[in-house]
């Protein structure tokens, strides 16, 4: 039997590798990956839905297709770069990106290019919370504030638009970048103000849009600088507000009225375009001429009037009714109404003009003159009482007045109302009136005869009278007669005896029989007495110091009573 000669191969145990040899070298290729870095890669496998890219580890990384621009052109063997994010994942195998490697390089070389400051271009890709993503190579976020000058309303119309920004930050760690459109915007336009302020002129022309409307005025673009026209410069006539004359957006042409190149401002106008209507006013309207107008203003004292585009007169409420009394401009006219007026003065420098409204027709008291002259007797009704005296209506608007001290010739009237009331039918004589003052003065008494002229042949000194007692004093007590004159018995001629009250004795009302005592036809004063030596009063000629004295002593005891 032949015996197969057996070869055994003998290891050499002391030229082998240790594990603890084999454990170094393993950490020792650990150690030459760094997370967060770049690594080369080759494709060592391609799969339906990614490719195992091998980076000399101890295992092939998987990289999802989509992460792979050229995808169809890729081979094995093909060397990529590949973002290491951890060495060794739950599996044992490195994690990697290609997307997230060719964003590392797009942020390493946006870092290499630009800094804070840089201008960029870029386009937006997307709207977010408060702003827009811009794509510049990498992300990056644009806020809402940023995007332009003014305030964006919609920020979805600049969503795949192209712009040049400022880089205004740039934080490596984050990997964060924020851009500002609005500040090269706003460069830009200090820039061309810098330009259009260094080319302007004083009373140059220029083409602008209007920009913004304020209460005061208008701000006006013009073309990158933006001037202010005043209220007042807009209108050679009257505005209350600017939206009167312009629109947002409306396109106009100004003129520079003032530049402050240090303050940046521009002031322009708009009236100063044309030629200043108040130039020469005084021959094209003058004094006591007739034109025609529109109400263009309503104030409590007066009425704007608009009689030529930019020149507009006021109409004061004097000036509205020869009759009546008006008190607010409204009550006689309204915005819109168009009316005839009479220039009643110019003045140029002012800028001013007065119209009267009611000299467009005749004064009526130029008619009431002489329709009404001295002498003539009037009749109307008492249409109004005041403390001197009443008016009384001699035609609808005319009113004439009655003084107190021309309704009786035998009564001391102190108040209308002791003889008058409203409504009361009244006739009287003329005796002064005025036209220009527009002021009819009347006499009631006058209207008939003065009863003192004959008093001799009514009264005689020392005969018996009877009367009424009209009122009654602390002095003594009035009393009427006939023809409607007042007689006074003196508190000490009630009686014999001595008298503490009139009341005591007469009462208002009461008839009573008396004697004349006294008749002063200067003070037109009848003395009366009721004692029984009466007569001794008149044979002596006077009366307890004198009939003027308590007269007068009754009557100012009455006026203080009123009082």
């Amino acid at each position: 039997m032949n015996k197969k000669k057996t070869m055994i191969n003998f290891i050499d145990l002391d030229s082998m590798p240790s594990m603890a040899d084999l454990m170094g070298q393993v950490e020792t290729s650990t150690k030459d990956y760094i997370e967060g870095r770049l690594v080369k890669g080759t494709i060592a496998e391609k799969r339906d839905n990614g490719a195992l890219v091998d980076i000399g580890f101890k295992a092939e990384g998987f990289v999802a297709k989509e992460e792979f621009r050229n995808w169809e052109h890729l081979a094995i063997g093909d060397v990529v770069d590949v973002y290491l994010e951890t060495i060794e994942d739950e599996n044992n195998m490195p994690t990697i990106s290609v997307a997230k490697a060719e964003l590392q390089k797009a942020w390493d070389k946006l870092l290499e290019l630009y800094k804070e400051g840089d201008i960029v271009r870029g386009a937006a890709k997307f709207r977010v919370k408060g702003g827009l993503i811009v794509d510049i190579g990498v992300d990056a976020f644009l806020p809402g504030s940023h995007v332009d000058i003014g305030p964006v309303r919609n920020l979805d119309e600049y969503v795949g638009r192209e712009f040049e920004f400022k880089i205004i930050k740039i934080n490596s760690d984050r990997k964060n970048i924020i851009l500002s459109r609005r500040e090269l915007l706003e460069a830009a336009r200090e820039s061309q103000k810098d330009a259009i302020l260094r080319d302007m002129r004083r009373g140059d022309i220029r083409r602008g849009t209007v920009k913004n409307i304020t209460d005061f005025g208008a701000f006006i673009d013009l073309d990158g600088m933006d001037g202010l026209l005043h209220i007042t410069d807009m209108s050679w006539g009257r505005i209350s507000h600017p939206s009167e004359m312009l629109t947002i957006a409306q396109t106009i042409e100004v003129m520079v009225l003032d530049i402050d190149a240090d303050k940046r401002r521009v002031s322009l106008g708009l009236k100063q375009k044309s030629k200043d209507p108040w130039e020469e006013i005084a021959g094209r309207f003058p004094v006591r001429s007739k034109v025609k107008g529109k109400v263009v203003n309503i104030m409590p004292y007066g009425a704007f009037v608009e009689i030529e585009p930019g020149i507009e007169g006021l109409i004061h409420v004097s000036e509205m009714s020869w009759t009546k009394r008006v008190t607010r401009a409204s009550d006689m006219l309204n915005t819109g109404d168009e009316i005839e007026c009479i220039i009643l003065d110019v003045q140029p420098e002012a800028k001013k003009i007065s119209l009267g409204l009611r000299q467009t027709t005749e004064n009526p008291w130029d008619a009431i003159a002489r329709k009404y002259p001295v002498g003539a007797t009037v009749k109307g009704k008492v249409r109004n009482l005041t403390t001197y005296g009443a008016f009384i209506e001699i035609e609808p608007g005319i009113d004439g007045m009655v003084h107190v001290s021309d309704m009786s010739w035998t009564r001391k009237v102190t108040n209308p109302a002791e003889v008058l009331k409203k409504g009361d039918d009244v006739e009287a004589l003329v005796l002064e009136i005025s036209a220009e003052q527009q002021r009819i003065s009347l006499g009631m008494k006058q209207a008939g005869n003065d009863p003192w002229s004959n008093i001799e042949t009514l009264f005689k000194l020392d005969s018996m009278v009877k009367g009424k007692i009209t009122k009654v004093t602390s002095y003594g007590a009035f009393v009427e007669l006939d023809h409607g004159i007042d007689g006074l018995i003196h508190i000490t001629q009630l009686s014999d005896k001595k008298v503490a009250k009139v009341k005591d004795i007469v009462n208002p009302g009461d008839d009573i029989e008396a004697r004349v005592i006294k008749i002063d036809t200067e003070e037109r004063r009848i003395g009366l007495s009721l004692r029984s030596d009466a007569s001794s009063y008149v044979a002596r000629n006077e009366s307890f110091g004198g009939i003027g004295e308590f007269f007068d002593s009754a009557l100012e005891g009455l006026n203080v009573e009123k009082k």
